[in-house]
Order: structure tokens, then C-alpha cells, then sequence
């Protein structure tokens, strides 16, 4: 006599809830390291458009701007002061500013 014997889903189920954990895992590895990436990018380009704009002055009065703010009026610098702090430090009008960028902590 022939008797169907039924196999046990636990191995099949184990192994779905593997997969679908370790694909879980990979998409959040994959995309929690992005907006650092993009706060360091967003960073670079802050700082680029100030020296930038520095320069600009420069070239068209012959002395570097003696603030942030000097730039943003006359120059048409845009700075987002929500996510990023921006440290200008101007020693003469000769020499170029130091600038350094920080992102704010949200």
C-alpha cells in the first residue's frame, strides 16, 4: 500500500525568512551610508562656491571681500545656514580667506 507521507515546511520557511533577513540587512547597508555621501558632497561644493566667489572679488575690486555676508550681498552667494555652518576667516584683504564647512547636526 502506497502512503503519501508529507514533507515538513519548517527547512522551507526557515530558509525564506533567511533570504528575506540578509536582503533586509543589504538594503539598509546599501542605502545608510548615502546621506553621508551627500553631506560631504554638498560640503565640497560649499566650500568651492565661497572660494569661488572670493576669488571673484578679488579679480573685480582687487581686495578679497572682508565677510561671508559681503558675499551673499554683492556676489549672489546663496548658502543654506540650515544645513551647514560656514567659518570665514579673512587675515588681510591680500591674502585669501580660510574657509571651512560643517554640517549642522538635524
Amino acid at each position: 500500500m502506497y502512503v503519501d507521507k508529507k514533507r515538513g515546511s519548517g527547512p522551507v520557511i526557515f530558509l525564506a525568512a533567511l533570504v528575506l533577513t540578509a536582503a533586509v540587512l543589504l538594503w539598509q547597508g546599501v542605502f545608510s551610508g548615502s546621506g553621508r555621501d551627500m553631506d560631504q558632497e554638498g560640503m565640497a561644493a560649499l566650500k568651492a562656491a565661497v572660494e569661488r566667489s572670493a576669488m571673484q572679488c578679488y579679480v573685480v575690486e582687487g581686495v578679497y571681500p572682508p565677510s561671508l555676508e559681503y558675499l551673499e550681498e554683492n556676489y549672489g552667494l546663496q548658502i543654506n545656514h540650515e544645513e551647514f555652518y560656514v567659518i570665514y576667516s579673512a587675515f588681510a584683504s591680500n591674502v585669501p580667506p580660510d574657509v571651512r564647512v560643517v554640517v549642522r547636526e538635524k
